[in-house]
């Protein structure tokens, strides 16, 4: 898609007097009714919406949960898996009689510990009574040998739709995937209709730990999970960095068990490729009395899209985290459309931002970047940086509401940048030193509402609900917009 560009750079005193004549943290028309109450009023148009796609009928039945499975996003190369070489299914009664897995046909043991090829586990939805199914454990897996390229792992329930649930107060429970040295190879794994309930596993890094290591630009790593719920671990969710992709629908991740709470989160992507949610609900950060406690999501990816995502700080275990809710990157790039932020009073003073995009550490390969994360020499913000949207890491908040126990002073923050790195380290120094026309991000809110004073913290190039040229307008688009993010790195 080409884009015009604006190509003048204006002097950098001349920059810092466009942000702060109303380019800078809220809209030209809220900053012209802010310094002149007399203003005749000016009608102002609605602010941007996204596009609009076709929303598909809600399923109702197991034939057409499992058609909708059959459905991945477009950026998901998908050619080329394997069906798995290993297929299990896990009995119900028998196995709640006996406390561990028992199997019909094909039992693991026969592999002697090591899976080639790829396995499927499908746990029986329903006990003899037609209840869901409770299973007294969590699995113990295979490791993973041989071939991996195109090879897949799958957990699901029986039948489409109705959750199968693993609960154990075993203290090192997990569902872990574990791939090292992925190198060059597609893998991907799969859990649809799980729910993992391990209220005792302070142990385990995650209750799902996705567990990939050694991926290069040519490897890729996808997990899709659907209709899952995610309880246990130091992290409910805990995603290492990697070439990874993390694709989550109509699920809730309902807390962790952690005790080391100022490191450890509802949900902990690292730097990986993509984290892209729908219809997904976060809940239950474990905090630990008057401690600011960890994050509902730590979002490091470099792509991150979130549609009809409700992220709450009320705990499962514990007093409410302080923390701002979601502790994403300023690096790389956002879209979000229908994100609700609700935050109950904390025992400690709350941190400020709500949205809290970060710069003070690189958690992603620097391969992942098309351009700096530092403050460097050849940059200055364009005159116009709304005339520029694709040339800057980029995030965009479309519906964003806001309930709070008080006014938020405001809900999204975008960090200013650093000078360089601690030698040897992902660690940036230097920041908040630079100025504000070295800076390449930009923040756009449209429609934000609820319990507010301001959309946007004061530094950084932030915008509410901005009139955008017309060859800005793209970045309405989700789909546009995120094959202008991972067409910048070649994916």
């Amino acid at each position: 898609m080409a884009f015009r560009i604006a190509r003048s750079v204006m002097p950098l005193a001349m920059l810092c007097v466009i942000g702060c004549s109303g380019l800078g943290s809220e809209s030209n028309a809220q900053a012209s009714q802010q310094r002149s109450v007399a203003a005749p009023a000016v009608p102002s148009a609605p602010p941007l919406q996204p596009v609009a796609r076709p929303v598909p009928p809600r399923a109702q039945t197991p034939a057409e949960f499992a058609a909708n499975d059959q459905q991945y996003p477009f950026y998901m190369p998908m050619q080329g898996l394997r069906r798995p070489a290993n297929r299990f299914f896990i009995k119900c009664d028998a196995s709640q009689a006996a406390g561990r897995p028992v199997f019909q046909g094909n039992d693991p043991a026969g592999l002697y510990g090591a899976a080639v090829g790829g396995y499927e586990f499908i746990f029986e939805a329903r006990d003899r009574a037609g209840r869901p199914c409770v299973y007294p454990f969590a699995m113990m897996l295979p490791n993973i040998n041989g071939d991996l390229n195109g090879t897949q792992y799958i957990f699901r329930s029986s039948i489409p739709g109705e959750r199968a649930i693993l609960r154990t107060n075993d203290e090192w429970a997990a569902l872990p995937m574990r791939a090292l040295e992925m190198g060059r190879n597609r893998i991907h794994f799969e859990m649809r209709d799980i729910e993992l309930d391990l209220p005792g596993a302070i142990q385990a890094m995650g209750a799902l730990h996705l567990e990939t290591f050694g991926g290069t630009r040519q490897g890729l790593f996808t997990a899709v999970l659907r209709r899952v719920r995610i309880f246990g671990g130091k992290n409910a969710i805990f995603a290492p960095g990697g070439e990874s992709m993390l694709y989550i629908e109509d699920s809730e991740i309902a807390g962790n068990v952690g005790s080391n709470v100022d490191q450890e989160h509802a949900t902990y992507i690292n730097g990986t490729l993509v984290s892209h949610f729908r219809n997904v609900t976060w809940k239950g950060q474990r905090g630990g009395g008057n401690v600011a406690s960890g994050h509902q999501l730590k979002d490091k990816a470099y792509l991150r899209i979130y549609e009809n995502v409700t992220v709450s700080n009320t705990p499962a275990m514990g007093s409410p985290s302080a923390m701002p809710l979601i502790d994403a990157s300023s690096f790389g790039f956002t879209w979000s459309d229908n994100l609700h932020i609700h935050r109950v009073q904390p025992l400690q003073e709350p941190r400020e931002s709500l949205v809290d995009l970060r710069s003070e550490i690189l958690y992603g390969n620097p391969e992942h970047y098309p351009w700096p994360t530092i403050a460097m020499p050849d940059w200055r913000m364009p005159a116009n940086p709304l005339g520029a949207l694709d040339k800057v890491y980029l995030s965009v908040f479309f519906n964003t509401t806001v309930s709070s126990f008080r006014t938020e002073p405001y809900v999204f923050a975008l960090r200013p940048w650093g000078r360089g790195y601690e030698p040897g380290t992902a660690t940036v120094v230097g920041e908040g030193m630079t100025t504000r026309a070295e800076q390449r991000a930009v923040s756009l809110a449209f429609n934000t509402r609820g319990s507010l004073a301001k959309v946007f913290s004061g530094p950084g190039w932030t915008y509410a609900n901005p009139r955008l040229p017309e060859d800005a307008l793209w970045v309405r688009d989700r789909d546009t917009f995120i094959r202008h993010a991972l067409g910048l790195i070649g994916r």
